[in-house]
């Protein structure tokens, strides 16, 4: 899963919704859900791809993740032009990053115990804290994604299971949508 799904938050969604037997629909629906980010992701890198083979293309969006298309995008804002090697470069080394580290917290986590007692489950809300950072165009743009994470927040406190996802991400597209400049 790891190899193939490279998105950390749709991992985390599919393993806190794992069971026994797994609900496997649930489990797709919501990586499908927490991954459709990437379409608007892939869709601002489009301009920068479109002189790309598409083999070339399709293989650079296959390793988009969230520091990728951050870094590839003001990479190629920075030079007025997008650097194919640069952009490999940066997602290759995320993606094998990813793969070994989940293979080692795999094998080594059961030692450690509780992750929660080192404060490790901060560090995805870390990066993507950080990410947000370089990405920061004022406090209008980012009124939907607070609606979101209220939303969010409030769906998780309340409703059992991962609705929380759903709800947070609807609220987020309704919320740009009604703030939405003509």
């Amino acid at each position: 899963m790891t190899g193939l799904n490279f998105g950390g938050g749709s991992e985390f969604a599919a393993i806190e919704l794992w069971t026994s037997p797994p609900a496997i629909l649930v489990i797709v629906a919501m990586t499908l859900l927490v991954n459709s980010r990437h379409l608007l992701m892939g869709a601002t890198l489009a301009p920068y791809l479109r002189d790309l083979p598409l083999r070339q293309a399709l293989g650079a969006l296959f390793f988009m993740c969230d520091e990728s298309w951050a870094m590839g995008l003001a990479d190629a804002r920075r030079r007025a032009g997008f650097s194919l090697r640069y952009y490999m470069g940066v997602s290759l080394c995320l993606w094998g990053t990813w793969v070994c580290f989940t293979t080692l917290g795999a094998l080594v986590g059961p030692l450690l115990g509780d992750l929660h007692t080192y404060g490790f489950d901060m560090a995805f809300a870390a990066v993507f804290l950080v990410l947000l950072k370089g990405m920061w165009k004022g406090v209008q743009a980012a009124l939907p994604w607070l609606f979101s994470l209220i939303t969010a927040a409030l769906f998780y406190l309340l409703i059992p299971g991962g609705w929380y996802v759903l709800a947070g991400t609807v609220a987020g597209l309704v919320s740009a949508y009604l703030w939405a400049k003509p």
